[in-house]
């Protein structure tokens, strides 16, 4: 098994540098860029998706662009920079790493990402990896809580609609979970604030934030209180979509197991229920529920828990990814991916170590990574 995990591990630096390599290549090739963002900021055309402008780089547009306006018309390969000094543009691309060429850049970023130096942002006057721990709370309170929640209730209710398949109880749960599914987070979350945030009925829970004003001043007991308050809408609006995915991957799941000739065999020999349910089915059909953990955890710790920071105000990772990419903040975009491709990877081993102890039968020394 330690040898199955160190070949793990190793294989995490290329494919890593693979992901780095593919995401670096295409921003060569994207238009626009942090240069073509200051320019358009100066020239009063700029229609990014917010207007938190206030780092290095625009520190440098603002103090160097009344001097440099209105000189010699130049060719540029930026837009909109006709007009400008060329010594203008040069320290700008000197200020965002420009200046170097894009292998060189390349390398560089790789060995300060080994060592956790993800540099400054471009456009925020403060460190990334500052930034990240900024919002990382909401983030890992969205994707952990909602993980744990919609497989806490998943797993025992797949269980239930499948021993009692065909039943009344299955019948109006499955209701209940198809319009769960078809039902999106983010139409659900407006609903409920709506109903429940002071949006058009009752004002029982907060609109925004994680905390309360005033969190650090109140005792233990009000604290997670509090939290739990500000929580509530968030998670059960992510919740409801995973927690009907995962609750049919576990009834199916279950179904085809029970349904295998072994369960029969143990049936014969007179075992329980029970024993027959948990000592022998649960284990083999836990498997394929335990494969889909680590991207559902990811899903709700990114893609999924964006609109939901979004409507309720939630300043976290999803939002801060997007809203750099829009900016073309490329210092924090590509340590986000790299924070999140990260964590991705040790999450696989993770669910392969849950998956032998699930299943002992199971043996990576033998595989081949």
């Amino acid at each position: 098994m330690a040898g199955y995990i160190l070949r793990r591990l190793l294989l995490m630096i290329p494919t890593l540098i693979g992901i780095m390599a593919i995401n670096f290549a295409v921003v060569q090739f994207a238009p626009g860029g942090p240069v073509e963002k200051v320019l358009a900021k100066l020239q009063g055309t700029d229609i990014g998706a917010t207007d938190r402008f206030t780092g290095a780089g625009a520190d440098v547009g603002r103090q160097a662009a009344p001097d440099q306006m209105g000189g010699e018309a130049v060719t540029s390969k930026y837009r909109g920079a006709q007009g400008l000094d060329p010594e203008f543009i040069k320290k700008l691309e000197k200020e965002f790493g420009f200046d170097k060429p894009p292998l060189e850049r390349f390398g560089l970023m790789l060995w300060n990402y080994a060592r956790f130096d993800f540099g400054q942002s471009y456009f925020r006057s403060i460190s990334v990896i500052d930034l990240i721990k900024e919002k990382l709370p909401v983030s890992i309170s969205l994707g952990l809580w909602m993980t744990l929640l919609s497989y806490g209730i998943s797993i025992p209710l797949g269980i239930a609609k499948a021993v009692r398949d065909g039943s009344r109880f299955d019948v109006w749960t499955s209701f209940v979970i198809a319009v769960g599914y078809a039902v999106p987070s983010f139409l659900f979350g407006i609903l409920l604030i709506v109903l429940f945030a002071g949006g058009s009925f009752w004002s029982i829970f907060p609109l925004r934030g994680l905390t309360s004003d005033g969190w650090a001043a109140m005792s233990w007991p009000e604290r997670i209180a509090d939290y739990l308050w500000h929580m509530a809408l968030p998670l059960l609006a992510m919740a409801t979509h995973a927690f009907a995915t995962t609750t049919l991957l576990v009834k199916n799941s279950f179904l085809d197991e029970i349904r295998k000739q072994y369960v029969l065999t143990a049936r014969m020999k007179g075992l329980s229920e029970r024993k027959v349910l948990y000592g022998h089915v649960f284990r083999n059909a836990m498997l394929i529920v335990i494969a889909g953990f680590p991207g559902a955890f990811i899903a709700s710790f990114f893609a999924g828990s964006l609109l939901i920071e979004t409507i309720f105000s939630l300043d976290g990772l999803g939002l801060l990814s997007f809203e750099s990419v829009i900016n073309r903040d490329y210092a924090v975009v590509f340590a986000t991916l790299y924070v999140f491709s990260l964590m991705g990877l040790v999450i696989n081993i993770l669910s392969d170590l849950t998956y032998m102890w699930i299943d002992p039968r199971i043996d990576f020394e033998s595989r081949e990574v």
